[in-house]
């Protein structure tokens, strides 16, 4: 039912975590994957998406390789931690631009391509549970990606009847290297003590996270848009 043969799926981000993950499982479900990301890998486009001109030009050199999108994910992001007591332009900024900006010009070249090839078509945005409101010192992230997760939903209503489909995930607390690396300082066990915490005794996995992309992806969940899954271990608005 995940079945990605015939597709060119554009996923972001691939170098390491979360965008590795699910350009590893679109491929294992059969599509041809054009991975991006700033840092060389193999096989993919090398791009800073911090950039203004990146998604276009990411978009160009995709469709020039296969001659088509069928689907994209918007993985690739960053973690920058700022509140409203020590943030400045520059991190706002540097957050907005990766984060926001690259995805919804990415969403807007994939969105025209589709409509040109009157083709139907997927885009999944990993989004983050900080969506819904977001650590003290997360605040421009949370911002980010609570704006993502309006524009999940806003191209999804507006591109509903052209057959393209655009869904998101919210991720929560995820076992990665760059995790690991963050909470390195903490000890080599602490994080590992966390997760034994969780109701499910660990985090969620990168390729838990991937099993939802590369269903969103798949036709096995048409009709489904405009949908944000919170992929996390609490349930908002639950009692603590």
């Amino acid at each position: 039912m995940t079945d990605l043969r015939d597709k060119v799926v554009l996923v972001t981000g691939v170098a390491r975590g979360i965008g590795a993950a699910i350009s590893e499982a679109c491929e294992g479900a059969g599509a041809k994957v054009i991975g991006v990301d700033r840092d060389e890998v193999p096989g993919g486009i090398t791009a800073d998406l911090a950039t203004p001109k990146a998604p276009a030009e990411v978009f160009a050199k995709a469709v020039a390789r296969f001659g088509r999108v069928d689907g994209l994910v918007n993985a690739a992001g960053v973690t920058t931690r700022a509140s409203f007591v020590d943030a400045d332009l520059a991190r706002f900024d540097a957050v907005m631009a990766v984060n926001l900006r690259a995805p919804f010009f990415l969403m807007a070249e994939m969105i025209t391509h589709l409509r040109t090839r009157a083709a139907p078509g997927a885009i999944v945005n990993i989004q983050s549970m900080n969506a819904h409101c977001g650590a003290a010192d997360l605040a421009i992230y949370a911002a980010s990606k609570g704006a993502l997760q309006v524009l999940t939903k806003n191209a999804a209503q507006a591109h509903m009847a052209e057959r393209i489909r655009v869904n998101g995930i919210n991720l929560g607390w995820v076992a990665t290297q760059t995790e690991r690396a963050l909470h390195a300082p903490k000890g080599a066990e602490w994080l590992d003590e966390q997760a034994a915490q969780q109701p499910l005794g660990q985090l969620v996995t990168a390729q838990e996270c991937a099993a939802q992309a590369i269903w969103m992806l798949s036709d096995a969940s048409i009709p489904m848009t405009g949908v944000s899954v919170d992929l996390e271990q609490w349930v908002p608005g639950a009692p603590p």
